[in-house]
């Protein structure tokens, strides 16, 4: 890591955050990056490292106003913060571009490698352990439940109801369909890894739930 990048990281240490998008989050998918930047080739480490920093500096916005798109304000933060740090225009509107298109749940594609690799690392933690830790607090944040059986879950579904929200209801509508979105090869491998871990625990967890272990 060097310099610049580690200032960016001061600064987004320093911004508020929630416990499923928090400081540790952004850091998890920085080291992801650097993990799938090595199976690819021409990465611009100087852009992919950046828009990695800066990919959530918007979320807490969005936390407090739904309206916002997380992606697209990051994006515009991003842009005003990067010029004081010796990138060029080339450079910010990549990192611009990364950071609007590493969003699940909206229409901009990523179209660099720097952006997929992005956009794969942050789907990434939101599989396996870390993927069941940051549901499980999201139910705890919002105040929803940690367990939904087969019909509530697909009655949710059906409706996109954000009030019956549970892990279940989240794997059926994300994290089973991740690997499908994977751009680079060593994404989609560890996705296939990660979504069968998170699957096994829900098996389990329904078991225990119904005292069958």
């Amino acid at each position: 890591m060097n310099e610049m990048i580690k200032k960016l990281k001061d600064i987004v240490a320093n911004i508020p955050s929630s416990s499923d998008h928090d400081f540790e989050h952004t850091i998890r998918v920085y080291n992801l990056c650097l993990h799938l930047a090595k199976e690819e080739k021409d990465v611009d480490m100087n852009v992919l490292e950046a828009a990695a920093m800066l990919h959530d500096i918007a979320r807490e916005k969005e936390n407090n106003d739904s309206s916002l798109d997380h992606a697209i304000l990051g994006a515009e933060m991003a842009g005003l913060i990067l010029k004081d740090y010796g990138f060029t225009n080339a450079e910010v509107k990549n990192i611009r571009h990364c950071i609007s298109a590493h969003r699940y749940r909206n229409d901009i594609k990523p179209e660099t490698i720097e952006a997929k690799i992005l956009f794969d690392a942050d789907k990434l933690d939101s599989t396996g352990a870390i993927g069941i830790a940051r549901a499980m607090a999201w139910v705890g944040r919002n105040n929803t439940q940690i367990y939904t059986n087969p019909e509530q879950t697909r009655q949710a579904v059906e409706r996109k109801s954000k009030t019956t929200d549970s892990p279940q209801t989240e794997f059926e509508v994300k994290i089973k369909k991740i690997g499908e979105k994977m751009f680079t090869s060593s994404g989609k491998k560890l996705a296939q890894e990660r979504i069968a871990y998170f699957k096994n625990f829900l098996d389990r967890f329904e078991k225990e739930i119904n005292g069958e272990l």
